[in-house]
C-alpha cells in the first residue's frame, strides 16, 4: 500500500500537482456550479419552460380556432339549406295552390312563387355574408389574442387592426 501511495506520489510530484491546490480548485469549481446552477441556469430554464407553455397554450388555442371555425361553417351550410328547403316547400306550396286557380291566378302564383324565391335566396345570402363577416372578426381578433399571447406583446388597436385585416384577407370561406 505503501508503495503505492509513493508511486502516486511520485506521479502527481512529476506533473506538479499539488494537493491544496487541487482542492482549492475543486471547492471553488463546486461553488461556481452551485452559483450557475441556482442564479442562471434555473431562471433561464424556469423561462424557457414558460414559453413552451406559452407555445402549447397558443397551438391549442389555434386548434380550437380551427375547430371554432370549421363548426361555424357547418352552421352556416344547415342555415342555407334550411332557408333552401323552406324555398323550395314555398315554392311547392305556391305551385300546389296555383292548379287549383284559374289560369290567370296560376300565373300570378308562379311569379309570387319565384319572387319569394329569390327573396329567400337574398335573406339565405345575407345571412351567410354576415355570419362570413362576424367569424372573420371573431377570428381576426382570436388571432390578434393568439398573437399577443404567444409573442407577449400587448398589442396595440393599429396592431390588432393590421393583423384583422390580414387575417380577413387571407380567410378564404
Amino acid at each position: 500500500m505503501t508503495t503505492t501511495f509513493l508511486a502516486a506520489s511520485d506521479i502527481a510530484e512529476q506533473f506538479g500537482l499539488e494537493l491544496p491546490k487541487l482542492i482549492a480548485q475543486v471547492i471553488i469549481f463546486l461553488v461556481v456550479f452551485y452559483v450557475l446552477k441556482t442564479k442562471a441556469f434555473g431562471p433561464i430554464l424556469a423561462m424557457l419552460e414558460q414559453r413552451r407553455q406559452r407555445i402549447a397554450d397558443g397551438e391549442s388555442k389555434l386548434e380550437k380556432i380551427a375547430k371554432d371555425l370549421a363548426e361555424a361553417e357547418k352552421n352556416a351550410q344547415a342555415i342555407v339549406d334550411k332557408a333552401n328547403a323552406d324555398a323550395n316547400r314555398l315554392i311547392k306550396e305556391a305551385g300546389d295552390s296555383a292548379k287549383s286557380l284559374a289560369e290567370k291566378r296560376q300565373q300570378e302564383a308562379i311569379q309570387e312563387a319565384t319572387q319569394i324565391l329569390a327573396k329567400a335566396r337574398e335573406v339565405a345570402q345575407l345571412e351567410h355574408e354576415q355570419l362570413m363577416a362576424q367569424l372573420k372578426s371573431q377570428f381576426g381578433r382570436m388571432v390578434s389574442e393568439a398573437t399577443s399571447r404567444v409573442t407577449g406583446k400587448v398589442l396595440n388597436t393599429d396592431d390588432q387592426a393590421r393583423i384583422n385585416q390580414e387575417t380577413t384577407a387571407q380567410v378564404s370561406l
